[in-house]
């Protein structure tokens, strides 16, 4: 597809450097096989737009059998999206869903009242030496949908639209942005799109969109003369026309944004909700490990471990 023509080039001079609202440097935790890096939520931030989880796991390295292993754990009140850029994952979660998902492609699991769900480093992956690089983020349902059945979707990468133009590619993943919609399921305004962008070439942000950030995974990105490198997340002020400029060596992106919610969210552990006692009401349903009797389960074939409550 060709870049949307209604959209002017614009220039990252136009705008001054306080257009960036917030710029969040991730906080990084080295899990032993690997690091990730947390921007969101921040001491600063906790959401961007209905975002309000964003983790960076990689790039790492494994010999032959070895890979990544997380093991069943529940999530509420919350979508999880996994996207990755090398290697892959076996999702399995208690819908029913048994999925891998490779570079490009889109997994979505909306928790609503209570999902659990593992990802490990397939089987044919660990038949030789493997990679991990890719994003996990979470975005926190509206309240109407807080106590919704769970579900699942995958999107192959043909599915999720592309748009071309002048140095400029961007895979959609979630929501609406440049005249496409993704084809995910959405329970808010929403955009999420992995850009990749040419030395010097420019990208506007989308303006019809309240909250809007960016994360540089790899490169860098010019806004108003100065200079932004990878593992940085910006977040804009809303309404500002936005374009930026890859550094001399490209850049690769991530997009995000959407409505704010109409109120603030409690986070603990893998449970979001509106209030603390919807997280307490999760909290022990967890701990009692009534599988498939209340609002937890485990997956089909993946129920011979758990993560249990933290302490």
């Amino acid at each position: 597809m060709s870049w949307n023509p209604a959209i002017a080039p614009g220039c990252p001079d136009e705008v001054g450097a306080d257009a960036i609202e917030t710029l969040i440097v991730p906080r990084t935790r080295d899990l032993g096989d690997f690091e990730v890096r947390r921007a969101l939520p921040a001491p600063k931030r906790q959401m961007v737009g209905p975002f309000i989880f964003f983790d960076q796991a990689g790039p790492a390295e494994f010999l032959t059998g070895q890979g990544v292993d997380i093991r069943p754990h529940p999530h509420t009140g919350l979508g999880t999206v996994t996207y990755l850029f090398r290697g892959d994952f076996h999702h399995r979660d208690s819908t029913g869903a048994d999925q891998i998902i490779r570079p490009g492609e889109l997994n979505w699991m909306v928790a609503g009242r209570g999902v659990t769900h593992s990802e490990r480093t397939s089987s044919a992956a660990r038949s030789g030496p493997n990679s991990l690089f890719g994003l996990q983020t979470w975005l926190a349902l509206p309240d109407k949908d807080e106590d919704m059945a769970p579900m699942f979707e995958h999107h192959g990468k043909a599915a999720l639209p592309v748009i071309e133009d002048r140095g400029v590619s961007i895979r959609l993943i979630l929501g609406d942005a440049y005249g496409e919609t993704a084809p995910a399921t959405m329970f808010s305004e929403t955009f999420y799109a992995d850009v990749r962008l040419d030395a010097g070439s420019r990208l506007p942000m989308p303006d019809n969109h309240e909250d809007r950030g960016i994360y540089i995974v790899e490169g860098s990105i010019s806004v108003a003369g100065q200079q932004y490198d990878e593992a940085q997340m910006m977040v804009f002020r809303p309404g500002d026309r936005i374009t930026v400029a890859a550094g001399s060596k490209g850049a690769r992106l991530m997009i995000l944004g959407g409505a704010t919610l109409t109120g603030p969210r409690y986070i603990w552990w893998n449970f979001v909700a509106s209030s603390r006692e919807r997280i307490e009401e999760a909290k022990a349903e967890w701990r009692a490990e009534n599988w498939g009797r209340g609002r937890f389960d485990l997956p089909a074939d993946d129920r011979d471990e758990h993560i249990p409550l933290p302490d």
